[in-house]
């Protein structure tokens, strides 16, 4: 634990430098009626060896993925990340960098975000991507706006299979717009062609399409989209996993315009649900409407490579109000710590990895299915996490992962997830971390409800 402490006379000097006496003093200037005057009843001060024993104690009441067999998912995976990242991301010129507003001065940050960009359009198999946006759901909603202003059509086709916050944050985006927000239904946990035909018209802006999707099944993305393209315009939305497209058909082969990511899966650690980073790629055709920042390389007046900040499209600039988004930066520091995990594992590294994923999910779900009471929700393909239908409430068998030490899942009905789903039904998520051990633990704890039963075995 880092801790510089300030003594009374150190206190004295610093109220000296600034021409007070006091720090009641100090704060005169903000009204009384808004100042808290109460005395804090805090506890009697403690040794440092006390303080210490006194928040190990309090953080020892944390529990995660940090210490726990974690079959989390629905949008945060527990991935491995290798120590290297670790290493360099800490880095004082790294770790304590802010955006840089004086951009052409930050030679070692630009180019380390346009290796981000390069990384990131190929993994989208699209022609651009930008330098990052805040998370996954705003970099789906920025595609909304970008769909938009790019047709301006005022009808965005949604599926009901997109992620529930990230919808949500679409909503509100939307919510003092003149937009129309539709929700496409899905049938089985999936979205079909036709029913993206059935639903777009003439004033569709772009239907938004996630694969895999928050049930973790493989939507026809192709299929879908060039039912998309038969409207004049309209633009196809792929919201996508980063990790998925190292197996799977990229966003942009599958004729995706747009393609959204949350970027966690790439080396960023969970960190009690953020900061995370959003990944945006389009095709380059919608380059000047892009949101938050572009790196481009160029050449300086002797001739060497170098880099400069080619867009921002943001309201602090000379574009004003024909800003076409108010994201003004980009998540540096989890962009460069993404671009290290990318450069780290390379092509083949990311195939394994997602290869992993793929299988031992697989197995997972082919043990599961064979407890009695067990299916699989769904039918129909899936890339590391599926749904599975329990005999009993899930809320009774999460708890009793706790109390194993086992993360088991995601409840689908639960408030967290909007109540997308029924009580008894379980999202379970498998990541190249999780070994044949941990997942027959798994298996195991759930043979307990084969038969419902009001108590939770011990």
């Amino acid at each position: 634990m880092d801790y510089t402490q300030i003594t009374p006379e150190e206190e004295a000097e610093m109220l000296d430098t600034i021409g007070v006496s006091s720090v009641d003093e100090l704060f005169e200037a903000v009204p009384e009626s808004i100042r808290c005057t109460e005395v804090l009843d805090l506890p009697p001060a403690l040794s440092e060896l006390e303080l210490q024993r006194a928040l190990r104690e309090m953080a020892d009441h944390n529990h995660g993925a940090h210490d726990m067999i974690c079959f989390m998912g629905a949008g945060a995976y527990d991935h491995f990340s290798p120590v290297l990242i670790d290493q360099l991301i800490s880095r004082g010129e790294f770790l304590t960098a802010y955006t840089p507003y004086q951009s052409e001065a930050s030679q070692g940050s630009l180019q380390a975000f346009f290796e981000f960009q390069t990384q990131v359009a190929r993994i989208a198999g699209l022609d651009i991507a930008n330098a990052s946006l805040y998370d996954g759901a705003t970099a789906a909603a920025e595609a909304v706006l970008l769909a938009l202003n790019i047709t301006g059509k005022r009808r965005v086709l949604v599926a009901d299979t997109v992620h529930p916050d990230t919808r949500t944050v679409i909503q509100s985006y939307l919510s003092d717009l003149p937009a129309e927000y539709i929700q496409l239904p899905s049938h089985e946990g999936r979205i079909s062609a036709e029913t993206v035909r059935s639903h777009a018209d003439n004033d569709t802006a772009a239907v938004i399409i996630q694969s895999p999707n928050i049930w973790g099944l493989v939507e026809d993305s192709k299929g879908c989209f060039d039912a998309t393209h038969e409207q004049d315009k309209t633009l196809a939305v792929a919201i996508f996993n980063p990790i998925a497209a190292a197996l799977m058909k990229s966003p942009g082969a599958c004729g995706a315009d747009i393609a959204t990511a949350e970027g966690q899966p790439l080396g960023v650690p969970l960190s009690l649900g953020g900061p995370y980073l959003g990944l945006f790629a389009a095709r380059d055709r919608f380059l000047r409407k892009m949101p938050g920042r572009l790196i481009g390389q160029t050449t300086d007046a002797e001739g060497r490579r170098c880099f400069c900040l080619t867009l921002q499209t943001r309201e602090q600039h000379i574009r004003g109000a024909k800003a076409t988004s108010n994201v003004c930066t980009n998540q540096g520091l989890l962009a460069l710590r993404a671009t290290m995990f990318m450069t780290t594992l390379g092509t083949r590294g990311l195939r394994e990895m997602a290869e992993q994923c793929y299988h031992k999910a697989h197995y997972l779900a082919d043990q599961i299915v064979q407890l009695p009471g067990y299916s699989l929700t769904f039918d129909g393909p899936f890339f590391n996490e599926f749904c599975v239908s329990c005999p009993d409430d899930v809320t009774k068998i999460v708890e009793a992962g706790k109390r194993r030490g086992i993360m088991v899942g995601v409840a689908s009905g639960g408030r967290r997830m909007g109540r997308i789903g029924k009580p008894d039904e379980l999202i379970v998520a498998v990541t190249e971390k999780r070994t044949k051990k941990e997942m027959d633990l798994l298996v195991n704890l759930l043979s307990g409800f084969s038969v419902p039963s009001d108590e939770v075995p011990a």
